[in-house]
């Protein structure tokens, strides 16, 4: 199985951090060129279900329950799951005095037909999360008036 955890703190406040990072049109801008497309489907309650189209033009489902009265979310790739047999996220947002840690955690298995193994998926995994980690950073920052010229 492949587990990957990353993490970057954000001097913005922690409603701000937590609405940004969880507004799932604008992650088409957050995630660099990761994403074309990132629709909300579905929302009922704390639960938001929503289809992401990537830089090759593949497409999936995945669903969210936000806890921001506990500082995480969860997270599911629903359908297609191929190349994974099961991907699960969580983002943890925890106060620390200079701002906002966000962290990135996801545990998945590849699928055995999958063209990469858990290995090499965690380091592309990895790769990419620190590169949109700084990328959230920034917009968030900028949108609290935190960047500094």
């Amino acid at each position: 199985m492949g587990h990957t955890c990353n993490s970057i703190i954000i001097n913005a406040p922690y409603n701000l951090v937590f609405d940004i990072s969880n507004d799932i049109p604008r992650w088409t801008e957050l995630f660099g060129t990761e994403y074309k497309k990132a629709e909300i489907t579905q929302k009922e309650g704390n639960k938001i279900t929503f289809r992401l189209t990537d830089d090759e033009d593949k497409t999936w489902q995945s669903w969210r329950l936000l806890f921001k009265d506990r500082f995480f979310t969860y997270a599911e790739r629903e359908e297609p799951k191929f190349p994974f047999q099961y991907m699960k996220i969580v983002w943890l947002y925890t106060p620390k005095p200079e701002g906002v840690e966000l962290t990135w955690i996801q545990h998945f298995t590849m699928d055995a037909k999958a063209k990469f193994n858990d290995e090499q998926v965690e380091g592309f995994i990895n790769k990419h999360s620190k590169e949109n980690l700084i990328i959230f950073k920034a917009a968030i920052e900028k949108a609290a008036g935190q960047v500094k010229a």
